[in-house]
């Protein structure tokens, strides 16, 4: 099975997360930069949000570049990831919402380390798909950078409950090791 439609809606369903992202953020109640300040770690949270679900699109694009075909197992993992995904909304919404109190930080710890547990079944339902010599198989091997990512999500998710900031600050670092994509598939093109 050819992997255009997925691809295509993958697009689709990741344009229209970002876009409810943006229509979540609340608008200053007052005109002044002291309003504007007052939003600003709403913002902050919306901009490491919309730099997570970018790193999963740019990374999925990538990975899906070195894939021939998938077949019915690929396409539910990746509605998993778009599940998980999809609920990055409402945890910044809980998180503003809560003034950053410590359990809706978590969740959106839970969500994030969800949503890259799906991406890791996703890479593996694909390399079962087309064979362990596939190029996809070859550039990711144990791909311990993915664990390490996992690891630190489960890091973050328990500091929440010490001070959230800590977990959101591991929350950015853990962006900051995806923002430039993944140079291992990248080298198998």
């Amino acid at each position: 099975m050819g992997k255009g439609r997925l691809e295509a809606f993958t697009d689709g369903v990741i344009a229209i997360v970002i876009t409810i992202m943006v229509l979540e953020l609340t608008v200053p109640s007052g005109s002044g930069f002291s309003s504007l300040a007052a939003r600003l770690p709403v913002f902050l949270v919306y901009a490491l949000s919309f730099a997570n679900v970018g790193i999963f699109w740019n990374n999925h694009h990538h990975m899906l570049h070195v894939t021939d075909r998938v077949n019915g197992t690929v396409l539910w993992a990746n509605l998993f990831m778009l599940f998980w995904i999809s609920l990055v909304p409402f945890a910044i919404r809980w998180m503003d919402e809560a003034h950053f109190a410590a359990t809706p930080t978590a969740l959106y710890g839970v969500v994030l380390a969800m949503a890259a547990f799906a991406y890791i079944l996703l890479e593996r339902a694909i390399i079962a798909c087309n064979g362990p010599d596939s190029k996809l198989a070859r550039a990711v091997g144990r791909d311990r950078k993915s664990v390490l990512s996992l690891s630190l999500y489960v890091l973050a998710i328990a500091l929440a409950f010490v001070h959230p900031w800590i977990a959101i600050a591991l929350y950015v670092v853990n962006a900051l090791i995806w923002f430039v994509p993944d140079r291992r598939i990248e080298s198998a093109v």
